[in-house]
């Protein structure tokens, strides 16, 4: 077993072998994060990874840093000391989820969001808190998740919701599709996580992406059924091949006319994970993640999976 603690300015090279062999962790000591590190320590431990736990302390020059007062090395060092206490909170924490799991740690004094980023080039899986306090808290938890999971070059799960009691999780996995190139990357992540937790996927579709009861609501004679042959063909489709790749896994088909965001967060109550593309079918090209995952990372009751699509 590992455990290496760098301080200091960040680097792309943090030591750690660049082969997405491992689970990174976002963590600021927060009970959201706490949360986070049971989940990636649990997620790591199953896929026989290594988890490495990383700390952001943000000191970007600021007024105040110009003031008399102000002593750099006296405020790093107590910095310094506040990020060991949190990396080692943390990694007890990931122990007693699983006592044998190889770990890492790593801190950085700038560039939080930025450097969570770089971090995803070499990361299998980038994990974050849904919220929390403190500078890592306000800087990335709580207010950049959005940011991290439009530029991150791997899956980033945000981990929201309560974990059931011991015992094994017979939740399923949900999916959203919507027949665009970013869902195909989720579909392939949604199987394979319904694979190794041994849980039933449903596929979730949505033919439109306005807010649910809208079709309804029109006063033509709209036929929401008359769409159901055409979309059950785009869906079987986009699942073609998958049947064969993971007969393990026993699919549940599910498809609505409109509210994607709707469905998809009355669905998170009972999964285990969402996943879900960064954009959607009706993304504009500067958008770099669509309402729809943005908005199931602040409302989803389970931990949600942004997949963004590979790059080519």
């Amino acid at each position: 077993m590992t455990s290496a603690t760098s301080l200091g300015p960040v680097t792309t090279h943090s030591g750690v072998p660049h082969d997405h062999n491992r689970v990174t962790v976002g963590v600021d000591g927060s009970p959201p994060s706490e949360h986070a590190v049971r989940w990636a320590a649990a997620t790591a431990a199953g896929r026989r990874l290594a988890l490495h736990i990383v700390h952001a302390t943000d000191f970007a020059p600021s007024e105040w840093t110009s003031m008399p007062f102000f002593r750099p090395a006296e405020i790093f060092e107590w910095a310094e000391e506040g990020a060991r206490v949190v990396l080692s909170g943390a990694e007890v924490i990931a122990r007693a989820v699983a006592p044998d799991l190889e770990i890492t740690t790593e801190v950085a004094m700038t560039g939080s969001t930025k450097w969570l980023v770089e971090l995803s080039r070499e990361a299998r899986l980038l994990v974050l808190g849904a919220s929390g306090t403190g500078r890592l808290g306000e800087a990335v938890l709580a207010s950049t998740p959005v940011t991290v999971a439009a530029h991150a070059r791997c899956p980033v799960v945000v981990v929201r919701g309560e974990q059931p009691a011991d015992g094994p999780d017979v939740r399923p996995v949900v999916v959203g599709v919507d027949g665009s190139p970013s869902s195909v990357g989720a579909i392939d992540c949604a199987f394979e996580e319904a694979s190794w937790r041994g849980a039933d996927l449903v596929v979730v579709h949505v033919w439109s992406d306005v807010k649910a009861g809208t079709f309804e609501a029109l006063p033509l004679g709209f036929d929401p059924s008359a769409f159901a042959e055409s979309e059950d063909a785009l869906l079987s489709e986009q699942l073609a091949g998958y049947r064969e790749r993971y007969p393990d896994v026993t699919i549940h088909r599910k498809v609505y006319v409109d509210g994607p965001r709707s469905h998809l967060r009355t669905w998170s109550e009972k999964a285990q994970l969402l996943v879900v593309g960064s954009r959607g079918r009706g993304g504009f090209t500067g958008l770099l993640l669509g309402s729809t995952s943005n908005a199931l990372l602040r409302e989803a009751h389970c931990p949600v999976m942004v997949v963004r699509p590979p790059r080519i």
